[in-house]
């Protein structure tokens, strides 16, 4: 069976669950194809070939990334940079919400930034994806599925890079933070 096929007989409400469930254990700093799957249904729902709603993949995107991140700022809040530092050593990622909860950022203030970074980030990812996967499927129709494979690999290349350098610039901005900490700590001294 084609996989295209198999695919046809998911339920759309299969797919959403799936997208939010894989987003929220990414989210937690786990290492889990969350943004694959995000990528993934958004294809899926350019092809037209299920009743997918790309509006509802980025709210399934949103609705797993924002509690996500919240439990990993609980969790971060609860246990601290010991936590964070050992996670750090075995999984290196950036875990955004366990982080911000270790550094004791106001819950309200973090609440709003990952609100709105969730939904910014769910609803930009997937309307990118969507609409590139149209153009796609209407510009390669013409040439072959190589090509589109080619497409979504460099497309997911270019999103680690990216990734990855957001992840760099968030080790810096870190790192300052711990500086200016230990600069305080000094002075009080």
């Amino acid at each position: 069976m084609h996989i295209n096929q198999w695919l046809e007989t998911v339920p759309p409400l299969v797919v959403y669950l799936l997208v939010a469930g894989f987003i929220l254990v990414e989210a937690l700093g786990v290492p889990f194809p969350g943004e694959i799957v995000l990528i993934s249904a958004a294809l899926l729902a350019s092809e037209h070939t299920i009743a997918l709603n790309p509006v509802w993949i980025a709210v399934a995107a949103a609705a797993g990334a924002i509690p996500g991140n919240s439990i990993g700022y609980m969790i971060g809040r609860r246990w601290g940079r010991p936590l964070f530092d050992w996670l750090g050593r075995k999984v290196p990622r950036i875990f955004a919400g366990p982080l911000a909860g270790a550094l004791e950022m106001r819950y309200p203030r973090f609440l709003v930034a990952n609100v709105a970074g969730g939904i910014c980030w769910a609803g930009g990812l997937t309307a990118a994806i969507y609409y590139l996967g149209e153009v796609a499927n209407t510009w390669f129709s013409r040439f072959s599925y190589v090509a589109l494979i080619l497409v979504v690999v460099a497309s997911l290349v270019i999103g680690l890079v990216i990734k990855r350098r957001t992840a760099k610039a968030a080790e810096r901005h870190h790192a300052e933070l711990l500086r200016q900490q230990e600069i305080a700590t000094e002075q009080a001294r």
